[in-house]
This record gives C-alpha cells, sequence and structure tokens, in this order.
C-alpha cells in the first residue's frame, strides 16, 4: 500500500494582474511544508505538478524546506481552471476588480456560479474543456500514478481545483459538494490518501500540519 500527497500551491498573487505568481508568504509556506516533510522522514518515489509557473514555484519551495531534488513530471492535466472564462459565463461586460473583502465576496459567488454551470454541463467556458473531459485527464494522470507507485509515495503539486475534484471523485461527490471543498481548500494543504493498484482512499483533507502552531496563524491564507 502507498501514499499519495496532494499539495495545493501556496499563496499566489490574488487580485494582482499576473496571479499566476508565488507570494513571499507563498513562498514561506511551501518551504515550511518542505520541512515538516523532511523532519518526518517523508521522501517521494514520484513527484508530480501542473505547467503553471505557481506549481514549479512552491515545489521548488518544498524541495528547499526538504533539501531534496527530484525528476519531476510536468502535466496540463493537473492545471487549474480558468476562473476568469467561467466568470464571462455568468457575467456579462468586464470583470469586477478584486480590492476589497467585498469585492472579493462577488467574485467567488460569480465563480462558484460559473463553476456549478460548468461542471453540470450547462456551459462550454472559451478555451476550457468540457468538465467531463477534465476529470477524465486529471483522473487518468492519477491512476498512472496509483499503477506505478501503488507500493511507494508520491506527491503533486497543483491546484484547488484539480485536487478538489480528484478528492470528489474518490468519494463519488455531486458537483456541488466539490465546489465547496474546493472553495475552501487552503494555500500549501496537504491531502493523504492511500493507494493500492486498483483504488485511493481519502486519508486526510485540507490539512496544514506545517501551519499548526501559535505563531503560523497569520499564514493560513485561502485565496
Amino acid at each position: 500500500m502507498g501514499t499519495l500527497y496532494l499539495v495545493r500551491h501556496g499563496q499566489a498573487s490574488f487580485g494582482a494582474a499576473d496571479y499566476d505568481q508565488l507570494s513571499e508568504l507563498g513562498q514561506r509556506q511551501c518551504e515550511r511544508l518542505g520541512a515538516w516533510f523532511r523532519a518526518h522522514g517523508r521522501r517521494f518515489d514520484a513527484v508530480l505538478t501542473g505547467t503553471l509557473k505557481r506549481h514549479a514555484q512552491s515545489l521548488a519551495a518544498i524541495e528547499s524546506g526538504l533539501g531534496v531534488q527530484h525528476a519531476v513530471q510536468a502535466r496540463a492535466e493537473l492545471n487549474e481552471y480558468d476562473s476568469h472564462a467561467l466568470i464571462r459565463t455568468v457575467h456579462s461586460g468586464p470583470l469586477p476588480t478584486v480590492g476589497t473583502a467585498a469585492e472579493a465576496k462577488v467574485h467567488f459567488q460569480m465563480l462558484r456560479d460559473g463553476l456549478s454551470r460548468w461542471m453540470q454541463g450547462q456551459t462550454r467556458p472559451a478555451g476550457m474543456l468540457r468538465y467531463a473531459a477534465f476529470v477524465a485527464g486529471i483522473d487518468e494522470t492519477l491512476t498512472q500514478v496509483r499503477e506505478r507507485h501503488a507500493d511507494g509515495t508520491a506527491l503533486v503539486v497543483s491546484s484547488g481545483g484539480p485536487i478538489s475534484m480528484a478528492v470528489g471523485h474518490v468519494l463519488g461527490l455531486q458537483p456541488d459538494n466539490v465546489i465547496e471543498l474546493n472553495l475552501h481548500l487552503r494555500n500549501s494543504a496537504v491531502c493523504e490518501l492511500r493507494m493500492t493498484p486498483k483504488r485511493f482512499n481519502l486519508i486526510t483533507f485540507n490539512t496544514l500540519p506545517h501551519l499548526d502552531t501559535p505563531e503560523h496563524a497569520s499564514w493560513v491564507t485561502h485565496a
């Protein structure tokens, strides 16, 4: 029996022109996670990421804390959905700015609505796969990991969407439940799954063992 760790990237640059850039705090979150892995004797037989900058930057920071570098498989199937394309399916006109808490609340409500319609097959956001194909790519990638490393330990660094959809697939959840998992997944959070050649079983979801101290409470972020 093996173990698969799904890790969401560290805090990126929410509200900035280029979200796909790890913030300084995101860097520290991931370095600390790597140090936690090192302190608990975690070693990885396979490491995969998406192809986004924040995925590569998060893994580099984890490896810095871990003190080990890996051969990495970068796969587009582990990339996040396009939140702007989703919002455009429920909002006409220019995308609203996100600079205040109230604006962020509006943003995430529109994202929730856009995700729901896409996942139910009601829309086809520009430049995006259909939901079934999106999930199939994630499932195929993780199935290959399970079949090749069923007795080992694997690490995947990705985004909230692919991770929540993978967990939802394992648990057989409905789309609305998957959306809630997605929107509550924290930066640098860890999901642990046991794997055999035939199946995954969820052990933990959305944990932050590396930040579970009073002095790191302010490091816990969502966006």
